[in-house]
């Protein structure tokens, strides 16, 4: 499946702003699962500096500088995406946990693919013992990972309610754990926690969900929205599978992958510093349109938030 994927952030100020440095992850990653047809960053006012690197986790980053006056700062990401994540075979064939976990202790590998880095907890993922807990559930002796790690997405759907007042971006897992509510940003972080408290390599993802309008309805056009989801290892013949416990499904060709790391603040899509006194008002406007689907869709009334911003979801 070949997407379009359109995604506009737009800050305005409500005094002039003289400096700005900010970080982006905006352009997705190519991949076993994606590759990367198109990609194109424009920011407005034009950057006087910018700098392209990989990040610590194969991420892209753009980091800009921008130095003259200006009352809105406006960056645009266009991507074309080709997704052809492989089937996932039967989860009752998956090694049994417990090996996964052996082998992802023992593993002498440290690339961007590898188990070793995603095995330990950061400040946005710690190991909570009511989280492992809640996980362990689903996790008995010599139980196949892949359907172990779906019982626990799936108990999570049933367990949690999506509500995106209940949660920030800032919001700790344990938090939202503790009131069952949250958003994908939330959820995903929750899963990663209870993951890696039973010693299995979980990493946090980044990207944007193929959404599908009512039948009879155009696509709206900015109003779709990033989302996250969860990586983990199992094993080396399975490799990396993706778990999507906002929405109870395993990943496969409805979502296209920004970046991959330990946790959101390894990979917000923008984040950085500016400097000017009074309030910013932000806009995210998305679009995420298969291919054969361009030239269906109507402007929406108002678009989502996400991001770094208000978190994904």
């Amino acid at each position: 499946m070949i997407y379009n994927v359109r995604h506009r952030t737009t800050y305005s100020y409500e005094d002039v702003v003289t400096f700005a440095r900010c970080v982006l992850r905006l352009t997705p990653q190519s991949s076993a699962a994606q590759t990367v047809l198109e990609n194109a960053i424009t920011i407005t006012p034009q950057p006087s500096q910018t700098v392209e690197r990989t990040g610590p986790f194969g991420e892209q980053m753009l980091t800009v500088m921008i130095d003259q006056p200006h009352r809105a700062l406006i960056i645009e990401a266009k991507s074309r995406v080709d997704v052809h994540a492989p089937p996932i075979e039967s989860p009752a064939d998956s090694p049994a946990w417990e090996s996964v976990r052996a082998r992802s202790f023992e593993t002498a590998a440290l690339g961007a693919d590898s188990p070793a880095a995603y095995l330990y907890p950061t400040a946005r993922t710690p190991i909570l013992p009511a989280i492992t807990d809640y996980a362990r559930v689903s996790f008995p002796q010599g139980r196949p990972i892949i359907e172990a790690a779906a019982t626990l997405m799936t108990r999570m759907r049933w367990d949690f309610t999506y509500d995106a007042e209940a949660t920030s971006v800032s919001t700790p897992p344990g938090e939202a754990f503790a009131a069952r509510r949250g958003v994908c940003q939330d959820f995903t972080h929750i899963m990663i926690s209870g993951l890696r408290g039973l010693g299995l390599p979980a990493a946090y993802v980044s990207g944007y969900l193929r959404t599908i309008p009512p039948p009879g309805r155009p696509r709206l056009e900015g109003g779709d929205a990033t989302h996250a989801w969860v990586l983990l290892w199992c094993g080396e013949e399975r490799g990396w599978i993706g778990f999507d416990p906002t929405n109870v499904i395993l990943v496969q060709d409805d979502h296209i992958t920004l970046a991959i790391g330990r946790d959101y603040a390894d990979i917000a899509p923008i984040d950085g510093v500016m400097l000017a006194p009074g309030e910013q008002v932000l806009k995210v406007e998305v679009d995420v349109i298969p291919a054969d689907e361009l030239g269906v869709i109507r402007p929406a009334f108002a678009a989502r938030s996400s991001a770094d911003l208000p978190a994904p979801g």
